[in-house]
């Protein structure tokens, strides 16, 4: 039996991988999801916005490369505002960030068909500037997005009559995959408090911002959409597919699968090897 799991044909083994990965896609298992104190602060303190009070910033800045981690988290946050009445400003400092933040709100909405554009959201268009973008929302906002990105002044706006620097936002929060300018300019020169949204690769970096509280709150990862997804299913109801739920499931399953491996594998090794030494 040893020789014959030494001598198993690695096609097997692939398609095992492949089957374990599709597997929760078509049956969500719903493994359960311990929430770390990053994500429960994030969420948390966008809880705690009043209902029709100051806004949320929502920033993509980010790509397309970076969906698969960062999609999840956006929808988790819109859904939450818009479940709260809370008003959120899309916006992108990276060039596809502002059509990544389109789709993003046309999902979302499709589950909120009361919401409208210029009284319960706003969708910026790009502006080149990065940095400048940042530090110029703090003195006017008007004058930095003369238009929202459908072409409507934003003195015409209903939601942006109210709304011109950062003493009338809550909350900025940047999905990114990259650095991010908020903290350094928002966050050191206006006090304006940052939550963020990363990819897997970068949360590390980003640490050390939450142990100096420049940053209130973080998603890591698709784990870490994964568990905002369980905060939201639990106290709001998350409305649609658990997309980041089911990703950490397909990964804990393969992850235990290869583990199995592992072992059945020394296993045999070393069975097989006595076998040949008493011989």
């Amino acid at each position: 039996m040893w020789n014959k799991i030494l001598g198993l044909d690695r096609r097997w083994i692939f398609l095992l991988t492949a089957v374990c990965i599709i597997l929760p896609f078509i049956l969500p298992m719903g493994l359960p999801m311990q929430v770390s104190p990053p994500v429960q602060n994030l969420y948390d303190k966008i809880d705690a916005i009043p209902p029709n009070g100051p806004a949320l910033v929502l920033d993509f800045n980010c790509d397309a490369s970076t969906l698969p981690e960062l999609g999840p988290m956006a929808i988790a946050i819109l859904q939450q505002c818009f479940k709260k009445n809370i008003k959120v400003i899309l916006m992108g400092l990276s060039m596809p960030g502002v059509g990544i933040a389109q789709a993003m709100l046309e999902e979302v909405k499709v589950k909120f068909p009361d919401k409208q554009n210029g009284i319960d959201y706003v969708l910026m268009p790009y502006v080149v500037g990065f940095g400048i973008v940042v530090l110029r929302m703090g003195e006017d906002i008007h004058k930095t997005f003369e238009t929202d990105y459908y072409g409507t002044p934003l003195d015409s706006l209903p939601m942006m009559q109210g709304i011109h620097n950062y003493d009338q936002i809550a909350l900025v929060v940047c999905l990114t995959g990259s650095v991010t300018p908020w903290i350094a300019f928002a966050n050191t020169r206006y006090g304006q408090e940052i939550g963020l949204g990363v990819t897997a690769v970068m949360a590390p970096e980003a640490y050390p911002y939450l142990q100096t509280n420049q940053v209130v709150g973080m998603i890591g990862g698709l784990k870490g959409a994964a568990e905002y997804e369980t905060l939201l299913n639990k106290n709001l109801g998350f409305e649609g597919r658990k997309t980041a739920c089911i990703g950490m499931d397909s990964q804990s399953i393969v992850h235990i699968v290869m583990i199995l491996f592992i072992i059945l594998g020394n296993i045999a090794y070393f069975a097989t090897k006595k076998r040949v030494s008493n011989t």
